[in-house]
């Protein structure tokens, strides 16, 4: 098997790399996110504790 054969997924690469794509968007969403809004709510909790 070539680099070729495995990127192309026997001609079902578009869907194979945008499965893959669209799970990987979702994992660092869900991690990304929370650790913002986790930002969010301590800088809003020192200013209204000041």
């Amino acid at each position: 098997m070539t680099m070729q054969e495995f990127f192309a997924m026997g001609g079902y690469a578009f869907y194979v790399w945008t499965s893959y794509g669209l799970t990987l968007l979702v994992l660092l969403a869900n991690v990304i996110i929370p650790v913002s809004q986790r930002k969010q709510f301590f800088s809003q909790s020192l200013k209204r504790k000041r």
